[in-house]
């Protein structure tokens, strides 16, 4: 996507955050309402292009076609073809506001001790303890295999051994997008990573 095309998507998604917000769609509560109304056709907790399309209408949001591929590229972070409700609340809610950048900035250092912009799966390891999750007590999953599937939230670092903090940025986007009130996430934070 050319700066010319990401600029126009810019004021597309204000234009649809300021059409749900008037429509009081400002929660993750009331924003989920609004998605599953938007995934009305099929119900699989997807959008297409044309579910996006119809949906947005309804909620006094004209696009042409043109503008709904642009903010379609936006939005379909995975590039699968449909959106995803975490990839609708991450597009609506937008990035991660100051206060919450500045823990997710503290989590990071705290794993890239040599300051090159990369954790590794063992520096996450060394932390994140699976003997307590309910799956490992309960026999059903050993501890290597939650930790894998706790890898596989942030994209490509089972594949190649690191976390960029790009993708560390774009996991918390998503994990922020579904909590309202920033102290809370705050506290996630600090929890987690024994800030």
């Amino acid at each position: 996507m050319n700066r010319q095309q990401q600029e126009a998507a810019q004021i597309l998604l204000k234009r649809v955050r300021d059409a749900l917000q008037a429509r009081g769609s400002k929660t993750i509560r009331q924003l989920g309402v609004c998605f599953r109304c938007l995934d009305s056709y099929d119900g699989n907790r997807k959008l297409d292009k044309n579910e996006l399309k119809v949906g947005l209408a309804e909620n006094g949001v004209q696009l042409s076609w043109n503008e709904v591929e642009i903010l379609f590229a936006v939005m379909d972070r995975d590039r699968s073809g449909t959106i995803d409700f975490d990839e609708f609340l991450v597009s609506i809610r937008g990035q991660l506001n100051p206060t919450r950048k500045a823990i997710v900035d503290q989590a990071f250092k705290k794993f890239d001790k040599t300051g090159d912009g990369y954790i590794t799966a063992d520096d996450l390891k060394g932390v994140y303890n699976t003997k307590l999750h309910p799956k490992v007590k309960n026999g059903q999953m050993t501890e290597n295999q939650v930790f894998d599937e706790f890898l596989v939230n942030f994209g490509d670092v089972d594949k190649n051994g690191q976390l960029t903090y790009q993708e560390w940025c774009d996991y918390y986007a998503a994990v922020s997008a579904s909590v309202d009130n920033d102290e809370h996430f705050v506290l996630i934070m600090k929890m987690a990573w024994k800030l």
